[in-house]
């Protein structure tokens, strides 16, 4: 059986001894248990030493979560010489009650519609090479006053006097990185400032990659306060000007914008790439190009799908602000972004983080970590897991700690230990119950 207070030994001195033995019997508990991952509930699958009072005082310990899963990255994850992406997102879990801490009606992607429950943002580091998610900093978001009442219907819009064409006297042109941040970039900019301290350039970090929410100039103009390039995806309509040309390079002209892109119609000159799968055609541009609402040029890629067999077309619109990415590395970097919702999957499924009922401050915090953290840790147990067993994941996890589990509790009733080669096959029998993978041990189980 894995040895976890060993892996658990990075943490100090960031946790006391104390700290880190409750932590290490709660992993344990979690590992091997079934059924709601409630505080309740690890008390019941935790040893001499893990009663429901021990849980009590865990999860209401001022914990430096976000020191700890640096710690823990920085010895079992990370690999020298692979590129890293930092990727944002945010998750929603549905929670009952009035007393929760942070507790509002919060937009659940799954159901498209505002759900009672807590919400969390994330910030996780992305392997290029593994193509793979880890979560590295994970903040609760609570709603201010001003967005509980943007939820509100909108007042009525009065009409605006009608003015004289032309632009009024004495305007003046907006610069527009000089941008107001809302809370929810504040948030996401305070997180990646306490990053950068504690990665200290041990990982270089150039990009930043967000869904479309971000979409627009102040999610962009925050990325670069922090001296990250942004990727992320524009609305579908959003209105994109080629660079006006002066057909006459000898007089200086002031025009900024010229021909407004048509994702219909766009010119061969701007085509990387294109693949035909299935009757599906799909083709990629990509031009530097200007928006209105951006204060820069922006590298902007065009993946447009047609049906062969039906001419419909779809179309999305990726950019970053890095003039020099390659369209195929800005879509790849896009699409790993996707890892994270993976992440959010198995924090959900398997760590508790649906089910967990405390409602203090503290222990919500808590409880969340500690579900993104069995994440990172489980991703480092499969890793040594599937060297005899390839195909295994999670589940095969549990089922292989809840079988070493079961037979330690046998063991201790026995009288005598039994011989080796009965002990193993009990051990294969016992760890197999409940996989979905055969295992890989060389004895049969039967």
């Amino acid at each position: 059986m894995f040895d976890i207070l060993s892996l658990l030994q990075c943490f100090l001195p960031q946790i006391n001894a104390t700290t880190m033995k409750q932590l290490n019997q709660i992993i344990l508990a979690m590992l091997a248990m079934s059924g709601r991952v409630t505080m309740l509930g690890i008390s019941r699958w935790t040893g001499s030493g893990g009663s429901y009072r021990t849980m009590l005082r865990f999860f209401h310990t001022v914990i430096p979560w976000a020191t700890l899963f640096w710690l823990f990255f920085r010895k079992h994850l990370f690999r020298a010489n692979e590129v890293y992406l930092l990727a944002g997102d945010e998750v929603v879990v549905s929670k009952s009650g009035k007393k929760t801490y942070g507790l509002d009606r919060f937009f659940s992607s799954l159901v498209s519609k505002p759900i009672s429950g807590l919400s969390f943002f994330t910030l996780s580091l992305v392997s290029v090479e593994q193509r793979h998610s880890f979560p590295i900093q994970i903040e609760q978001v609570i709603k201010n006053d001003i967005e509980k009442s943007s939820v509100s219907p909108r007042p009525e819009i009065k009409a605006k006097e009608k003015r004289g064409r032309g632009r009024p006297k004495g305007s003046k042109n907006k610069n527009k990185t000089e941008v107001i941040l809302t809370s929810e970039l504040l948030r996401i900019k305070k997180m990646i400032n306490e990053l950068v301290k504690l990665v200290a350039n041990f990982i270089p970090l150039t990009y930043l990659v967000l869904d479309g929410h971000f979409g627009n100039n102040n999610a962009l103009q925050m990325a670069r306060q922090v001296n990250l390039h942004i990727i992320s995806k524009l609305r579908h309509d959003s209105a994109l000007y080629i660079p006006y040309q002066n057909p006459d390079p000898n007089h200086r002209s002031r025009r900024k914008y010229g021909d407004k892109l048509d994702w219909r119609n766009i010119s061969d000159e701007y085509l990387r790439q294109s693949s035909i799968e299935e009757d599906i055609q799909t083709d990629s541009y990509q031009a530097t190009l200007l928006h209105k609402e951006f204060a820069q040029s922006l590298n902007v890629v065009i993946l447009v799908k047609t049906n062969l067999k039906t001419n419909a077309r779809s179309h999305v619109i990726l950019f970053s602000s890095d003039l020099k990415l390659s369209s195929e590395k800005i879509i790849d970097y896009y699409k790993l972004r996707f890892q994270i919702e993976f992440n959010f999957r198995d924090a959900k499924q398997f760590w508790g983080l649906e089910d967990f009922m405390n409602i203090g401050q503290t222990a919500v915090t808590n409880a969340a970590n500690l579900a993104f953290f069995m994440v990172n840790l489980s991703h480092h147990l499969l890793a040594d897991f599937r060297i005899l067993n390839p195909d295994s994941g999670i589940i095969d996890l549990k089922a292989h700690y809840r079988g070493f589990r079961y037979v330690h509790e046998i063991l201790k009733m026995l009288p005598e230990i039994p011989e080796p080669i009965l002990l193993t096959r009990i051990f294969a029998k016992l760890t197999s119950l409940g996989r979905i993978h055969h295992v890989s041990t060389g004895v049969e189980s039967s």
